[in-house]
């Protein structure tokens, strides 16, 4: 008898499999959500890349049977955003964590968010520098406890989606690996929307950032996000700052219009020289 084909063989390198996340991490439950949302946007699949960085949600791409790049620590999204500006038709897409996006590649973030380059960033949150260590990352909350924080962090971390917000992101939402039909919707709405779209994603680290913290395993985490989980759509960003072991709100926070960094070129090339602008190097006439 044949073996029935895999749902997502078309999407997933299943020569590739089983894949090297530790049992409980979110990271596996977030690439089934963007596969299934890579099915419902029905863009073709030859016209989807993916780039990621360093670290182990860095890892997605080589798991991805798309066109895929893992690239350099922190230069996931400058990276994209060449493969945007060299081929406009390209749907790109950025799977990393919380420090390869926010903490080194941090500065190209709210740049390209500022521009609007139209790519797509899925951040996945775990609170921590997990490959490397398990030390403090930008978005660890306090007073939790890391290598590097072995007494408790003590800086104020980042929210995510008002710093993408503040910068210039056209569509921003939050989910958490555990509700995975929404994050879903979301990544499918992201793929399809025109302009930065950024999708943050709190998964756990059972391995590093759990243990340290006494939480438990991966299930328990996702009882937590569970019991913690607040669904607020249109939430002001300011208010979304994420407190140890407190409330979680999610949901699509902002969902707005404005002209991409390609569509700004175009208006400002016409302007100055009455023809349109065009990649590969050349000018329409």
């Amino acid at each position: 008898m044949n073996e029935a084909a895999h749902p997502m063989e078309s999407i997933l390198r299943m020569d590739r499999m089983p894949h090297i996340w530790c049992p409980g991490c979110g990271i596996g439950t977030v690439v089934t959500a963007f596969a299934m949302a890579l099915q419902q946007a029905g863009i073709p699949l030859d016209k989807i890349a993916v780039v990621s960085g360093i670290g182990c949600s860095g890892r997605v791409a080589g798991y991805i049977k798309l066109d895929s790049f893992h690239t350099t620590h922190g230069r996931a999204i400058p990276f994209a955003t060449g493969l945007k500006l060299a081929n406009p038709e390209l749907t790109v897409v950025v799977i990393s964590g919380d420090g390869d996006l926010i903490a080194i590649g941090g500065n190209h973030f709210i740049h390209a968010a500022r521009r609007n380059v139209d790519i797509k960033v899925f951040c996945i949150n775990n609170f921590n520098y997990a490959m490397t260590g398990g030390q403090l990352g930008p978005t660890t909350p306090e007073p939790a406890i890391t290598t590097t924080s072995p007494y408790g962090a003590f800086e104020n971390p980042f929210n995510l989606p008002f710093l993408a917000e503040g910068s210039g992101a056209v569509y921003v939402a939050r989910w958490t690996a555990l509700h995975i039909r929404r994050l879903t919707k979301s990544m499918t709405e992201a793929l399809l929307k025109k302009g930065f779209s950024f999708v943050e994603i709190i998964a756990p680290c059972p391995t590093l950032y759990s243990r340290r913290n006494r939480l438990g395993d991966g299930l328990d985490e996702l009882r937590h996000y569970h019991d913690k989980s607040v669904i607020k759509h249109g939430a002001d960003t300011r208010e979304l700052d994420i407190s140890y072991r407190d409330k979680i709100v999610m949901g699509k926070f902002v969902d707005r219009e404005r002209p991409t960094f390609v569509e700004a070129l175009d208006k400002r090339f016409t302007e100055v020289f009455g023809k349109k602008y065009e990649p590969y190097g050349k000018v329409a006439t």
